[in-house]
């Protein structure tokens, strides 16, 4: 079958199982959109911004577990993606970005639109190609995605001249793949299994920390299987949350710079300390010298270059993280831990008397906002949040009960990811509720993607944290630079009226008593609803490890006591 290098992509992408893309047309990659116009089995969603485009691509492939798709042109348009790139490169997230480049003869002349994308995006991905040649296209697209999903998972860009798109050649998709030096599974050493069962089977206070890992790698059975066995309480990152349903009696929650104190302390304390598919990030971490002190470590990790980058473990066992645990039962001896149980509950009483929930105040505070966005999503709901204090809100105060159920930007931290996430999590659950949560900051800097919402008719929820402020900034501000707040007070524009200048219906809540009711009527409506939800301005989000700080040194929030005039609020 003879080809153009346009329609090549076409049938590589039919091939790989993809029926959506994100993207947006321009002069160096018309040729494939031309080619589109022929495949109606793959639906086209048109972005407002290429930035939109793969943070979209990036929403879907978390939900779908399976690799997301973006198109852009080139100089400008394959620049803007970088960020949604990086994004999901610190996530480990499968996602081919297809861009097009100028015409073979004018690579490096400076031509109008050109830009080095490979150069530019090196070290935002896993790997990227420039196509000079239609005959090197079937494999290089199905190296593509082999690379992207393969391992580690990560973003895979290939760029490809306008001429080669239009040119010509037999088309045969490959069946494998070779790539000399790349393998991307590790067996398992049976001697480090021992290793690590023997630590396990003698630990007094033992602790998991499970990642992203456990999600991606499909481990959460594994992981419940192992804790109740040895009676191992588990500690998650932010992308781990749903590794476990929080309302076991075993969970922790998260932990790192603003998880929950008990989680921390447990850190700190515990003799065995299991990293389960996390690498052990700064923001977990805190400190490094003074890192879990007493804790023999033991990390389940499959990509080498993490281990004993920051935390330098007494045994690794490199693979997939599913066969190690798998490993690991047929080994670990069952155990109960009574005494270190009952400490960590200790703990956790502890923070319940310090739980802002529990201040009985008339204002309208983020922390009751969250809690009543789980108290009113029962059932099939994915929550996509933006970056910052919303961001940590949600992560304490929504309960999640399974695997890719918070969508968030981890490694990269990227304000405005919340939006065109969620409309990537749509399209992989059509059937699923989907929540964007954000701040009038982050929100702004995409809020454009609201018209894809509109044109694709998604019935996606949006609930914005409004507090006039960058919230974390200033929350740095306040608590490190003498109440400077420099750059931090936001102007933002009537979001209820944007909502209707976009044919979407929207709510403004500015009372406490609103809040359920408001969930309610937004959950109701069959297509997109915007909340506004105008909270107090000057909340924090504690507990807080500050910058350099040791992860068990954490400035919380005072114990709540009852006074003669009632409670005084510490915000």
């Amino acid at each position: 079958m003879r080809l153009t290098g346009a329609q090549i992509v076409m049938e590589a992408l039919l091939q790989e199982g993809i029926d959506v893309i994100f993207g947006m047309p321009g002069g160096a990659n018309l040729p494939m959109y031309d080619a589109l116009a022929k495949y109606p089995q793959i639906h086209h969603v048109l972005v407002r911004h290429e930035q939109g485009a793969a943070h979209m691509a990036d929403g879907f492939a978390r939900v779908k577990g399976d690799v997301g798709v973006c198109f852009a042109t080139s100089g400008p348009a394959a620049t803007n993606l970088v960020t949604g790139l990086a994004n999901a490169m610190m996530d480990s997230i499968p996602l081919v970005a297809i861009t097009g480049q100028v015409v073979t003869n004018l690579l490096g002349n400076d031509a109008f639109q050109e830009t080095d994308v490979t150069g530019v995006t090196q070290p935002v991905t896993k790997h990227n190609f420039l196509v000079t040649d239609v005959n090197e296209l079937p494999q290089v697209m199905k190296e593509a995605f082999y690379i992207a999903r393969e391992g580690r998972p990560g973003p895979v860009l290939v760029d490809i001249c306008k001429d080669v798109q239009n040119d010509s050649t037999d088309f045969v998709y490959p069946e494998n793949v070779n790539l000399p030096g790349y393998n991307p599974w590790f067996g398992l050493i049976g001697e480090d299994v021992k290793r690590a069962a023997a630590i396990i089977n003698k630990a007094r206070k033992p602790l998991i920390i499970a990642g992203h890992g456990v999600q991606m790698g499909q481990a959460t059975e594994e992981l419940r299987k192992l804790i109740e066995l040895a009676e191992i309480p588990v500690t998650t990152t932010l992308l781990g949350l749903g590794n476990l349903p929080e309302t076991h009696p075993l969970a922790l929650g998260m932990c790192g710079m603003h998880g929950e104190a008990h989680t921390n302390l447990a850190i700190q304390e515990c003799d065995v300390l299991i990293g389960v598919g996390m690498r052990f990030d700064d923001r977990v971490t805190g400190k490094l010298d003074d890192f879990a002190p007493n804790a023999k470590v033991i990390h389940l990790e499959m990509d080498p270059a993490e281990v004993g980058k920051n935390v330098t473990p007494d045994v690794a066992l490199i693979g997939d993280c599913k066969d190690s645990l798998q490993n690991l039962l047929t080994l670990v001896q069952p155990a109960r831990h009574l005494e270190w149980l009952e400490q960590i509950q200790a703990w956790r009483g502890d923070g319940r008397e310090r739980d802002i929930l529990g201040l009985e105040v008339e204002e309208l505070i983020p922390p009751y906002v969250m809690r009543q966005l789980w108290h009113s999503t029962k059932g099939d709901t994915i929550v996509v949040t933006d970056v910052g204090q919303h961001q940590m809100w949600e992560a304490q105060y929504f309960i999640h009960e399974r695997p890719r159920q918070l969508l968030t930007s981890g490694g990269l931290g990227t304000m405005g990811f919340a939006l065109p996430a969620a409309i990537g999590a749509q399209f992989a659950a059509r059937d699923s509720r989907v929540w964007a949560v954000a701040g009038d900051g982050g929100f702004q800097m995409t809020l454009q993607e609201l018209a894809v919402v509109m044109q694709e008719k998604l019935p996606i929820k949006i609930a914005i944290i409004n507090n006039g402020f960058l919230g974390m900034v200033r929350q740095w501000q306040q608590l490190f630079y003498e109440k400077r707040y420099t750059g931090t007070p936001m102007l933002s524009p009537d979001f209820v009226k944007l909502a209707d200048a976009y044919g979407m219906s929207a709510r403004r809540i500015t009372r406490k008593e609103d809040v359920a009711d408001a969930f309610v009527e937004a959950n109701a409506h069959d297509g997109p609803f915007l909340l506004d939800f105008r909270v107090k301005e000057e909340v924090n989000v504690y507990p807080m490890v500050a910058p350099g700080a040791a992860v068990g040194d954490l400035i919380r929030r005072p114990k709540i006591v009852q006074g003669p005039s009632g409670v005084t609020p510490a915000w």
